[in-house]
């Protein structure tokens, strides 16, 4: 058997943790907006076209904040399109997806599906093709109560009572040659500086985010940062980060190891953010949006072909990975590696919500069930409020392909700030052995263990379907009588709660 010690002190903390890093993501691709939240002619579909099924599950997994409409489609989008009469909108050809969006849904749609599925707007604006007026320009019609050309629109449109989004991206991924409107490092800074600093002239209870690189393999990952944060740091509050992982060639411990990147990715944009902060004598801190992170790469060869057949089609399923147990272990590890990083690390966003790399998944005219990766996320964001305690961690440790010194278990914990109770999140990533976690709670007195729960599955491969959703998901084992000897099993997520 593993063997792993954590020690845990009330004292020692991270940060307390912003709920916002257990959102998600809902752009106008594949089959995410259309028969995926929007179906007017599901039978459970309400008043207004949204799957009551999906509205339930959204609110299971405890999502606060969910960004729109994009994604690679913002860079050609103009949310003009999406406000007034639905019969009035055009039909727009989407360079992003190669696909056809009809505009059905749009910002008022979107924000009341937010209000109705419990969460809250994170607005991207357009700074591809457009830029620093159109952005100000939508802020006032979401934000603005009236007296003003773009507000009183919006009450004509419907909405008498502003939209009140705080959360705003600057574009999407402008490193990236994929990105319509592509920028470099100091004409991206430029207009995102321009952008943020007109649009909180506007409403300045507002906050902006920049886009940092596409992933931390850029080319110009880290040069990027510096010099378009040289450019807007003034303005902007926090640098985003998107970060994908895939097994396409089934080594599961280099894929499970794939955290110790996303880690390293995360402190250097940190220190990237202080380093300019320094050289301009700021008292200000700029913090992180990991806006895009999952895993993906089970749909690429279907989307390649999807295209090849339906270009310009409308609400095509792409990017629907079916995701499988050792990709939610991966999850779980995502989410570990962000909340012992909740001091920089402010917003999250899993990529996506519906059908599109996404937690959930949907029929059209049937059902809705839950992915494996699902499971992870939701407990995560149930469990996990409050403060993120520093973990003292020591334990077996190996090498992989890509990495060395993998540490088999990996853990973070959550102390509530309400009755001091502790939740330990844990993975064991051993395929073969169990792990004994040995837990030092020194200054938490008599704290017992209420509950363990443990994702696993025998088959590394195992996915729930529409069929049998629930071929994967966390069972509750009795619970050891303390916290000196908890049992992980092989290949598993945990969670454990502790309380006096």
């Amino acid at each position: 058997m593993k063997k792993a010690k954590l020690i845990l002190d009330k004292d020692y903390t991270v940060s307390k943790i912003d709920p916002r890093v257990y959102g998600s993501f809902i752009e106008h691709l594949g089959r995410a907006v259309y028969t995926g939240i929007y179906e007017p002619e599901h039978p459970l579909a309400d008043e207004l076209g949204f799957r009551r099924d999906v509205i339930d599950l959204v609110k299971t997994l405890n999502v606060p904040v969910v960004r729109y409409p994009g994604g690679n489609f913002v860079s050609g989008f103009k949310w003009e399109d999406s406000i007034g009469p639905v019969k009035d909108r055009p039909a727009r050809l989407d360079l992003a997806w190669k696909t056809t969006e009809p505009n059905a849904v749009g910002m008022h749609e979107f924000c009341e599906w937010a209000k109705r599925a419990g969460t809250s707007v994170m607005y991207a604006v357009n700074l591809g093709t457009r830029g620093p007026a159109e952005a100000r320009d939508c802020v006032e019609y979401a934000n603005h109560r009236g007296g003003s050309y773009w507000s009183d629109l919006r009450i004509r449109n419907g909405a008498k009572d502003p939209f009140d989004i705080k959360l705003w991206c600057l574009g999407n991924e402008m490193d990236g040659p994929w990105q319509m409107g592509s920028k470099t490092a100091y004409e991206y800074g430029r207009v995102a500086n321009e952008a943020a600093k007109m649009m909180k002239w506007t409403d300045d209870t507002i906050e902006c985010v920049a886009c940092g690189s596409s992933s931390s393999q850029m080319p110009t990952f880290g040069e990027w940062e510096y010099r378009m944060l040289d450019e807007c740091y003034d303005n902007i509050d926090y640098v985003s980060l998107h970060r994908y992982y895939g097994n396409p060639h089934n080594d599961t411990p280099d894929f499970l190891a794939s955290t110790l990147d996303l880690e390293d990715f995360i402190r250097t944009v940190a220190s990237i953010c202080d380093a300019v902060k320094g050289k301009k004598h700021s008292k200000k801190q700029v913090n992180l949006s990991l806006d895009e992170w999952n895993v993906w790469y089970h749909s690429n060869q279907q989307d390649q072909q999807l295209h090849e057949r339906k270009p310009w089609g409308s609400a095509l399923p792409l990017l629907e990975d079916v995701y499988n147990f050792e990709d939610a272990l991966l999850v779980g590890l995502i989410l570990i590696t962000i909340l012992k990083n909740a001091d920089r690390v402010k917003v999250a966003c899993m990529a996506q919500l519906v059908n599109v790399i996404a937690p959930i998944m949907t029929r059209a005219g049937g059902g809705a069930w839950a992915q494996t990766i699902f499971y992870p996320m939701m407990q995560a964001s149930v469990y996990g409020r409050g403060v993120s305690l520093l973990p003292k961690l020591t334990c077996d440790r190996s090498d992989t392909k890509h990495f060395t010194d993998v540490p088999v278990v990996d853990a973070a914990a959550v102390m509530s700030e309400e009755d001091g109770s502790v939740t330990i999140f844990a993975v064991n990533r051993d395929l073969e052995e169990p792990a004994e976690l040995a837990c030092d709670l020194r200054s938490f007195g008599d704290l017992r263990v209420i509950s363990h729960s443990v994702l696993h599955h025998d088959d590394m491969k195992a996915v729930n379907t529409e069929a049998n959703p629930g071929e994967v998901k966390p069972a509750d084992i009795a619970p050891e009588k303390d916290a000196s000897a908890i049992i992980l099993p092989a290949a598993s997520w945990n969670v454990i709660r502790l309380a006096k």
